[in-house]
């Protein structure tokens, strides 16, 4: 439970960084299209998609291990649409500007001067996925058999269902 939840957590949060970042501060055809995407899998509840991920994995061959469970957890449209608004508000575009007039390059402009300020929303981010892979019950019911790889959450429910029924 303690890796899903933090390798989960801190994949999630890095990748709703970087995305909210890019959604923020770059200009590239098709953004707006595809952060209503983004906007729109708010609206889908997680347990709908969770037959569609079990046929997805089981198609590559990847029900039963670490990874059924940890990929969806990557993709967090809530932590990417915060990102995206307090990028927005709180990075002044002057600060990236002047970052790159002095030579930084891309990469360290974001290590070095947006990441600094992006550190609250990224904190917040993070707690949540962490506390939302900790509770994820319903995809690790569905795409785990082996009893050593469920988190304490479906361990303990089928330990309950096992010991009430003998």
């Amino acid at each position: 439970s303690f890796m899903y939840a933090l390798v989960g957590g801190l994949a999630s949060t890095v990748v709703s960084v970087m995305a909210g970042y890019g959604f923020a501060k770059y200009r590239f055809r098709g953004k707006r299209l595809y952060f209503n995407i983004v906007l729109g899998a708010l609206m889908i509840p997680a347990t709908a998609l969770v037959i569609p991920t079990f046929l997805l994995m089981s198609r590559v061959n990847m029900t039963d291990t670490y990874w059924a469970v940890l990929l969806p957890l990557l993709l967090n449209p809530f932590g990417v649409y915060l990102m995206r608004v307090y990028c927005s508000e709180s990075l002044p575009d002057e600060m990236i500007e002047a970052a790159r007039v002095d030579g930084a390059g891309e990469f360290r402009t974001f290590l070095t001067v947006s990441l600094p300020i992006m550190t609250p929303a990224s904190t917040t981010v993070l707690l949540l996925s962490v506390v939302g892979a900790w509770n994820h019950f319903f995809l690790p019911s569905v795409v785990l058999t082996h009893p050593n790889l469920f988190p304490i959450t479906v361990g303990l429910s089928q330990w309950q269902v096992r010991s009430s029924a003998g």
